[in-house]
């Protein structure tokens, strides 16, 4: 104990790395990435000058990724091979609505 009191701009920060780490770059938030990630509109291009991924449709991306799905994953016996024995999963859809529907289940 150093006597000293709780840092809680520094405690909110770390909270705010770990529930949006896509938001921080270079172990600083992005505070702009946070906004877009928050759902401000904005073009990802007009950040600061920095590397980064860019692509056509990666702001409608974000809002896809903001949205809530009502999928599940429905098992397939029929097309398996050792069903009911096997440790392994094949899952097939679209990449991005499968993360969501994973997410759940295998989020922290």
């Amino acid at each position: 104990m150093d006597g000293k009191s709780l840092n809680t701009l520094q405690d909110q920060v770390e909270k705010l790395k770990q529930i949006f780490p896509e938001a921080v770059t270079e172990g600083k938030i992005d505070w702009e990435k946070l906004q877009v990630t928050l759902g401000k509109e904005s073009a990802i291009g007009g950040l600061n000058e920095r590397y980064v991924l860019n692509w056509a449709g990666k702001t409608d991306a974000f809002k896809v990724l903001q949205q809530t799905t009502t999928a599940t994953l429905k098992p397939a016996p029929e097309e398996s091979i050792n069903f009911e024995t096997t440790e392994n999963v094949f899952i097939e859809g679209e990449n991005l609505e499968v993360l969501k529907v994973l997410q759940k289940a295998y989020y922290g």
